[in-house]
């Protein structure tokens, strides 16, 4: 009966209407304004402005939820996630929404963002159109993409099905100034972004992470930090 509730409890875990849970979080708008409330990431539906990506938001666990599109907002908090309004760089094209949400992954003078890219309907988030980005890394588009730590943005997902996607990262001192993570760029771009943890610099440099396992990295450079200051990664 236990092992039963245990997997029970795995599977509700794992679905994607899990995923799409509300979570603490506030919001900013066009005028810096902050909202504090509840926040679901991936609503379905149609979004407020068409070619926008788009959440939901209520301002306390009561109230009725309202859609906020990308264009209304700065950006937003979802549990300990933060995200941030972000048009497709240059040389790329969102097929979906050309005004999205990216995931601030570190906030460092150089930043790292993470966004999913997908194709099919039904799948919700930034959706890339291949072959767009050739010239992007080896391969073009797709070409040395990984990382464990994948999300959905956007709306528009219905119950989370269509296809899964590529989790895609840039870097940029800001998403007006966004490029894409590769593997040729991989090595400058993070000892670049995690200068400041001379240990993790030096596995980076032997070669110990790449763009397939970056998430690793992510995790490695966190607990990093936190030994430094106490709190949890």
């Amino acid at each position: 009966m236990r092992l039963n509730l245990i997997i029970l409890f795995l599977m509700i875990a794992s679905s994607p209407v899990w995923a799409q849970k509300w979570q603490p979080g506030n919001f900013t708008d066009v005028k810096g304004n902050r909202t504090v409330g509840m926040v679901r990431v991936n609503p379905g539906g149609k979004g407020p402005i068409k070619d926008e990506g788009f959440i939901e938001f209520r301002d306390d666990p009561k109230a009725n939820p309202y859609k906020l599109s990308a264009s209304d907002i700065r950006s937003f908090v979802a549990g300990k996630d933060s995200f941030v309004v972000a048009h497709a760089p240059q040389n790329e094209a969102w097929s979906k929404e050309e005004t999205d949400f990216v995931q601030v992954v570190l906030d460092a003078p150089l930043k790292l963002y993470m966004a999913k890219g997908g194709t099919g309907s039904g799948s919700s988030g930034v959706h890339f159109s291949p072959g767009v980005s050739a010239g992007y890394g080896t391969g073009g588009y797709g070409g040395g993409l990984g990382g464990g730590v994948g999300i959905s943005l956007g709306g528009g997902g219905g119950n989370g099905g269509g296809k899964s996607g590529k989790t895609v990262y840039y870097y940029g001192e800001s998403t007006a100034e966004m490029k894409r993570l590769t593997d040729d760029n991989f090595e400058d771009i993070m000892v670049e972004v995690m200068g400041d943890e001379e240990q993790v610099v030096d596995n980076i440099k032997e070669h110990k992470y790449n763009l397939r396992n970056i998430d690793k990295l992510l995790d490695y450079y966190n607990k990093m930090i936190a030994s430094h200051t106490g709190a949890k990664p």
